[in-house]
């Protein structure tokens, strides 16, 4: 017989659907808006995170959500806003779940 209203593997039927990764964005992607940007889509996606600038010149970006979503926000770092040049994009998966943050944020 089978047992209705239970699901013993529902939590990481939630956790393998989540995606957690860190970028690098490359280009002219500093003074064109990118970090405001990247924060609005993010939110606009209901991911967290984080995009923050880097003393070289690149854009760091960590964002969690739905792993549909976080591949959205990777579609979009690869245009950016209209102001930005991105010439290369890198992306690291981390341990999904792995983010402690509660919203998109822009860092320093």
């Amino acid at each position: 017989m089978k047992s209705i209203g239970h699901d013993s593997g529902a939590g990481a039927q939630a956790a393998a659907r989540q995606r957690t990764i860190h970028a690098l964005v490359s280009g002219r992607v500093q003074g064109v808006g990118f970090r405001w940007s990247c924060m609005e889509e993010g939110e606009r996606l209901g991911l967290v995170g984080e995009a923050r600038n880097l003393p070289d010149g690149d854009v760091e970006v960590l964002a969690q959500g739905a792993a549909d979503d976080v591949a959205r926000l990777i579609a979009w770092l690869y245009r950016g806003p209209r102001w930005a040049s991105v010439s290369a994009v890198v992306i690291t998966d981390l341990t999904p779940g792995s983010l402690r943050k509660r919203a998109f944020v822009m860092g320093n």
